[in-house]
């Protein structure tokens, strides 16, 4: 998954810093989706899967304009209900912006939003 950064993705424009890079919130986000995208060959009908916990570093600024490429490794084989993504995102330039693991777990739809506190 490919994207470009605009003033929006900003950590000014989150609230996560002062500065006019990509946010780390919003680089998390675009992770978290292309987990979501690479969970989907383990859900069936009635099934989807939540995020548990994140783990990423972010090791380089990328300004607005730049272009991040966004990717998620699914686990080998079939690894049940718990399923650990190893992250990466790169700039235009090939330079390694994030890396880092993003967990999810295979939850029943209905069953998961039925439990959901009012």
């Amino acid at each position: 998954m490919r994207h470009e950064v605009t003033d929006a993705d900003t950590a000014e424009a989150v609230g996560s810093g002062d500065v006019p890079v990509l946010a780390t919130p919003r680089l998390i986000a675009w992770l978290e989706a292309a987990t979501v995208r690479a969970a989907a060959p383990f859900t069936g009908p009635g099934l989807t899967t939540v995020g548990t916990a994140v783990r990423v570093r972010h090791l380089q600024a990328t300004p607005v304009g730049g272009q991040v490429e966004v990717s998620a490794e699914p686990p080998p084989g079939a690894p049940g209900r718990r399923l650990t993504f190893a992250v990466r995102a790169v700039d235009g330039s090939g330079e390694v912006v994030a890396t880092g693991e993003i967990d999810r777990v295979v939850v029943d739809r209905a069953d998961f939003l039925a439990a959901v506190p009012d």
